[in-house]
């Protein structure tokens, strides 16, 4: 198998090649940066199970607009902002947004499984479905994708303060006036076509590694909200483009390309995260272990001395006397 995979693999005419996905590339780019800016607050949401929710139910929307003869882009679109919505709205009452999910999920699958089995048509429309489709996008579709994520960045860019806000400590948010319950329905929509739109690139089986690894990755590395937005557009871009770039010199299909860069970039985040958690578990026992503890019971002392100034009225007097002189 291995030297099947080899063999495939060929650089002659790769800049002629490269042109026919063109549109692909730019498409690829774009919903990889949206990916990106969205896969952070869907990970401090910890809603990704509802992307892969999404992304099957968009499947069935999908395949039935492919079983009666309309706009597979279209079917898929609408599958997926209904399901947001449904898991959004149900997710308010309960609170529970991995068990709507988990409901809704398996029924999406089902659903898509019956039109799927119902189409007379090509089997490789079937097929596409699944793992996606880029390497057939046209000009009015990559205008379509690029443009529906940037609006999307766009709208992201706008809320970002308050989602965020809503995101990490939603108890604390909605005591401060933040309108939780209506930024977590915009959320849902604005996921809902971010992974329609995902699903054109890696099908509805593999979008979890354009919307949710890349995030994954960055915060493994950073727990600075912006700089994980900047390093899971960086991943997500190298993972989108470097697969069709990649795709492009063999015969394998684009998504497994794309699925492996992003699982190597979140293997290699997590072993620098883990190296970094273990020097400073290196760095934090050296301090416990002082010389013979001097600075832990210097510190300790320090402590004690503080708490009784600031009961003891007298040692606050002879505090502020000693700083007088």
């Amino acid at each position: 198998m291995i030297e099947q995979i080899t063999s495939s693999f060929s650089v002659d005419g790769y800049w002629e090649l490269f042109s026919l996905v063109r549109n692909s590339v730019i498409a690829a780019a774009a919903l990889g940066l949206m990916g990106g800016v969205i896969g952070v607050l869907i990970m401090l949401r910890r809603t990704a199970l509802v992307v892969h929710g999404i992304a099957e139910i968009s499947f069935a929307g999908a395949a039935l607009f492919l079983l009666i003869g309309l706009d597979v882009v279209l079917g898929s679109a609408m599958g997926a902002v209904g399901a947001a919505l449904l898991i959004g709205v149900l997710s308010l009452k309960d609170k529970d947004t991995s068990a709507v999910t988990g409901v809704l999920m398996p029924f999406g699958l089902g659903l898509g499984i019956l039109f799927l089995s119902l189409y007379q048509g090509r089997s490789a429309n079937r097929f596409g479905l699944l793992t996606g489709q880029i390497v057939g996008v046209d000009d009015m579709q990559t205008r379509t994708l690029v443009t529906g994520a940037l609006v999307i960045t766009a709208l992201l860019a706008v809320v970002w303060r308050p989602m965020l806000f809503s995101s990490i400590d939603p108890q604390l948010a909605q005591a401060r006036g933040v309108p939780v319950n209506a930024l977590s329905l915009v959320f849902m929509v604005l996921l809902g076509v971010a992974v329609a739109m995902s699903v054109q690139v890696v099908g509805a089986l593999l979008v979890l590694s354009l919307v949710v690894v890349p995030a994954a990755a960055a915060l493994k590395v950073t727990a600075r909200p912006v700089m994980a937005v900047g390093l899971s557009m960086i991943f997500a871009l190298i993972s989108s483009v470097g697969g069709i770039m990649l795709a492009i010199t063999g015969q394998i299909p684009i998504s497994p390309y794309i699925t492996t860069i992003s699982f190597l970039i979140y293997l290699v985040c997590l072993l620098i995260g883990r190296g970094r958690r273990l020097r400073r578990q290196e760095q934090a026992a050296q301090v416990m272990a002082g010389p013979e503890g001097g600075s832990v019971r210097g510190v300790q002392e320090l402590d004690h001395r503080s708490s009784e100034a600031s009961v003891d009225p007298e040692a606050q007097g002879a505090q502020r006397r000693r700083a007088k002189v």
